[in-house]
Parts: structure tokens; sequence; C-alpha cells
């Protein structure tokens, strides 16, 4: 049996809950591409400006 590395453990952990987000997502009738698994999510601030200037 291999020894695997803290790092690669850890990315292939990142993986799969990226990968079981996006299906959680599908089951709830989102659209979703895999594309968005490599986009950066916003910033704090610009989630916050987008809703206030919603308001």
């Amino acid at each position: 049996m291999s020894n695997l590395s803290l790092q690669t453990k850890k990315a292939y952990y990142a993986k799969v809950r990226q990968s079981n987000y996006a299906a959680s997502l599908r089951l709830e009738g989102f659209d979703v591409v895999p594309a968005d698994a490599e986009r950066k999510p916003p910033s704090r601030e610009a989630v916050l400006r987008a809703y206030r200037a919603k308001t």
C-alpha cells in the first residue's frame, strides 16, 4: 500500500466535496456547469454591494 501525502488527501477531498455540492445543486434544480467549479466565489464586500443595490 502506498503512502499518500497530506496534500494529496486534501486535494482529493476538496475535489469530492465540490463534486457533491454541484450534484446537490443539480438535484435542487439549479443549472450547474463544470466551469462553475473553477470560478472563485465573490468577496463578502461584493456580495453585500450587490444586495444593497437591489434595495
